[in-house]
């Protein structure tokens, strides 16, 4: 079996512990910026995984990525990083978060259309039904928490940052063969980084200002989401196509609310748990293998 492929044991752990620290970054992001501005969360968030990203690469010895593929990894990094950070904070100071869990939801469906346009990828219609199924169970579970749900023109920010996560996504997966992923994933980071520095002129004095809680909250978004989600993120898709990979991206919404249930005792409804088991049932469908036909595979052993 392919590489790209291989959807083991170590894939489903890295796409877990992205999921986790993902899960946990919207409500980060809200608190922060009850101090900071859009632009400064997002400068602040990617500064701080750039910094973590450089002492992996230092204390590593990782190879920076061979200097053809520059130009492209900038490009992802603004796009991926840079726009889609600007945009989803942008956007979460007008919509409910219900709004954008909905929304942000689409990353897979984006994700596999641009793999297809763009890695020909081959979407067969299991895959294409399982990605559909998982989104009803989202809806479901979002609707079901009780969170408002408003749609507004601020929403279309949201669908950028979908746009950006899934070109982001795609772009990254043939790089991964020539170089390594920590430096791929470090130097998309180093261009975005550079990309929100326009946003964050008054980053310095609104540290000052801001309670301690608020500035943990940067640091948690920079450390745990950021760093350690991507890192994670990126070392599944090393292994993984994208379009398998981003399916995952379902259980985001359904485990934010177990988060909800077993640390703030918000006990779910039976709709809640519904959608859930509809989400499940629709990433399994998405990320099944289909069976070789005995006829086939005795003609390929024969060849």
């Amino acid at each position: 079996m392919d590489t790209s492929e291989r959807l083991d044991g170590r894939a489903l752990c890295y796409i877990g512990i992205a999921l986790l620290t993902w899960s946990s970054a919207y409500a980060a992001i809200a608190y922060a910026l009850a101090s900071f501005t859009p632009g400064e969360v997002a400068f602040a968030r990617l500064a701080i995984g750039s910094l973590c990203f450089a002492v992996l690469l230092l204390a590593q010895h990782v190879p920076l990525p061979a200097r053809r593929d520059w130009p492209q990894l900038a490009l992802l990094g603004v796009i991926g990083l840079t726009v889609y950070h600007l945009c989803l904070n942008y956007a979460e100071t007008r919509i409910a978060s219900g709004t954008a869990a909905i929304l942000i939801s689409l990353v897979p469906a984006a994700t596999a259309a641009v793999s297809a346009i763009w890695l020909h990828e081959r979407l067969s219609a299991r895959t294409l039904s399982g990605l559909g199924i998982a989104l009803v169970g989202v809806v479901m579970v979002v609707l079901a928490s009780g969170k408002q749900v408003k749609f507004e023109p601020m929403a279309a920010l949201v669908l950028v940052s979908v746009l950006a996560c899934a070109v982001y996504f795609v772009g990254q997966k043939p790089l991964f063969a020539r170089n390594s992923m920590a430096g791929v994933t470090a130097f998309t980071f180093f261009a975005g980084t550079l990309g929100t520095l326009p946003f964050a002129w008054g980053l310095w004095q609104a540290l000052l200002t801001a309670p301690w809680s608020h500035i943990a909250a940067l640091l948690w978004l920079g450390i745990a989401p950021t760093f350690i989600g991507y890192l994670a993120w990126n070392a599944a898709l090393h292994r993984v196509s994208a379009s398998r990979v981003s399916s995952f991206i379902y259980f985001s919404p359904p485990i934010a609310v177990l988060i909800g249930w077993l640390w703030l005792g918000e006990r779910p409804g039976w709709l809640t748990l519904v959608g859930g088991v509809i989400t499940v049932g629709g990433v399994v469908l998405a990320n099944a293998r289909r069976r070789v036909a005995p006829a086939v595979a005795l003609k390929a052993c024969a060849e």
